[in-house]
C-alpha cells in the first residue's frame, strides 16, 4: 500500500481493485448464469459485487483518512498519544473532516492566543526590569555620590560629613522600601501570600492608622476625619493587617499629595453583602489620562515630585492585588485641583 497516497491515487487504486474483483465476479456470475440459467444467482452476484464495491471503498477511506488525521493530530496536540488511541478506528458514519476542521481552527485560535500572551508578558517584563533599573539607579546614584565625596575628603569637614551621610542612610533607606514592596507584590502574584481571614471593626482599624499618621498630617496641618454618618462601625471579613496597609498607604498618599490645611475623609457605604470604603481628600487630584494607570507598579503621575518625596512606586500596585486576594474591587475618582476619592469594598460580616 502506499505510503502517503493523494486521494487521486486512492479514488485510482480503488476503482482498479473494484474493476479487477467486479470483472472476474461478473465472468464467474454469467457463466453460473448460463450454466443454471437462474436470474436468482445472477442477482445474487450483482448485489455481492455492490458490496464488495462498498468495503473496499470504505477500507481505503478509512486508511487515507485515518493516515491523514492521524499527521494532523500529531501537529496539533502536545499529548503523547497511548497505543490504544493511536489504533482508534473512525467511525465513517461521522462528519470526520468537519470535526478535523472544527479542531485545527480552535487550534489555531488557541496558538494565536497563546502567541499574544507570551508577546504581552514579554513586553511586561521587559518594561517591568526596565522600571526596577530606573528605580534603583536614582537612590544607589545619589549614595555614591555622598559616599564618594566623603572619601575624597568631605569625612573630615564638619559641616558636610553628619549631612551627607543622613542623605545617604535615607536613600539606603529608600533601596529597601523598593526591595521590600518588590518582594511582597511577587508574593501577591505568585498566590504565595496566605490571607488571614477574621472579623473586625472597620471603624476601629481605621482609627488606629489615623492614629499612626497623626505626626505626618500635623506636619502640612492636614486633619484626618470620618464622614458624617460614618461613625458607627462595620464588621467586617477580611486580612485584618493587609487591610490596616491598605489604609496607610491610601491615607499616607492623600497627605503626601495633599493640599497644606487641607482635609482627608473616609467614610463607610452599606453595600448589602459588602462594604464600600471610601478615602476622599481636596489635594492635587489626578488628570484623567493617569486614571487608569495608577494602579500599575511604578507608575506616577508626576515622576519628578514623587521621587522627591520617596516611596517605592509599587504601593497602589500593591493595593490593588491585595484586594484582589480578597476577591473585591477598588476604584479611584479624580479630578484636578479638587481632589481624589479611592473606594474598595469588603465583605461584611
Amino acid at each position: 500500500m502506499m505510503k502517503n497516497p493523494t486521494p487521486q491515487q486512492v479514488a485510482l487504486l480503488t476503482a482498479l481493485i473494484i474493476a479487477g474483483a467486479g470483472g472476474g465476479l461478473f465472468v464467474f456470475a454469467s457463466i453460473i448464469s448460463i450454466w443454471f440459467n437462474s436470474f436468482v444467482l445472477s442477482l445474487f452476484f450483482s448485489v455481492a459485487l455492490f458490496g464488495l464495491a462498498y468495503f473496499i471503498s470504505i477500507y481505503y477511506l478509512r486508511e487515507y483518512l485515518y493516515r491523514k488525521i492521524k499527521v494532523i493530530y500529531k501537529t496539533i496536540h502536545q499529548q503523547k498519544l497511548s497505543p490504544g488511541e493511536r489504533h482508534t478506528v473512525i467511525d465513517m458514519k461521522s462528519h470526520i473532516v468537519d470535526e478535523v476542521e472544527r479542531e485545527v481552527e480552535q487550534w489555531a485560535i488557541d496558538q494565536q492566543n497563546e502567541n499574544d500572551k507570551q508577546k504581552s508578558w514579554a513586553e511586561y517584563r521587559r518594561k517591568f526590569v526596565g522600571d526596577i533599573s530606573h528605580e534603583l539607579k536614582t537612590p544607589i546614584f545619589n549614595i555614591q555620590g555622598y559616599l564618594h565625596t566623603l572619601l575624597e575628603g568631605g569625612i573630615y569637614d564638619e559641616e558636610v560629613n553628619m549631612t551627607f551621610l543622613k542623605k545617604a542612610v535615607k536613600n539606603v533607606e529608600r533601596l529597601h522600601t523598593i526591595v521590600e514592596d518588590l518582594s511582597t507584590i511577587s508574593r501577591l502574584e505568585s498566590g504565595e501570600l496566605i490571607l488571614d481571614m477574621q472579623v473586625f471593626d472597620i471603624h476601629q482599624l481605621t482609627e488606629e492608622v489615623f492614629d499612626d499618621l497623626e505626626f505626618k498630617a500635623a506636619v502640612k496641618n492636614i486633619k484626618l476625619e470620618f464622614k458624617e454618618g460614618a461613625s458607627l462601625g462595620y464588621k467586617v471579613r477580611a486580612d485584618r493587617e493587609s487591610i490596616r496597609q491598605i489604609l496607610m498607604n491610601l491615607l499616607h498618599n492623600s497627605i503626601k499629595y495633599g493640599n497644606p490645611n487641607g482635609r482627608t475623609k473616609v467614610g463607610f457605604y452599606d453595600m448589602d453583602k459588602n462594604v464600600l470604603i471610601e478615602v476622599a481628600d481636596n489635594g492635587i487630584g489626578i488628570p484623567p489620562k493617569h486614571l487608569n494607570h495608577v494602579f500599575d507598579r511604578f507608575y506616577r503621575v508626576d515622576k519628578s515630585r514623587s521621587r522627591a518625596q520617596g516611596g517605592s512606586g509599587l504601593g497602589l500596585a500593591i493595593v490593588k492585588h491585595i484586594i484582589e486576594a480578597h476577591k473585591q474591587t477598588i476604584n479611584v475618582r479624580s479630578t484636578p485641583n479638587v481632589g481624589s476619592t479611592f473606594g474598595f469594598t469588603l465583605e461584611k460580616a
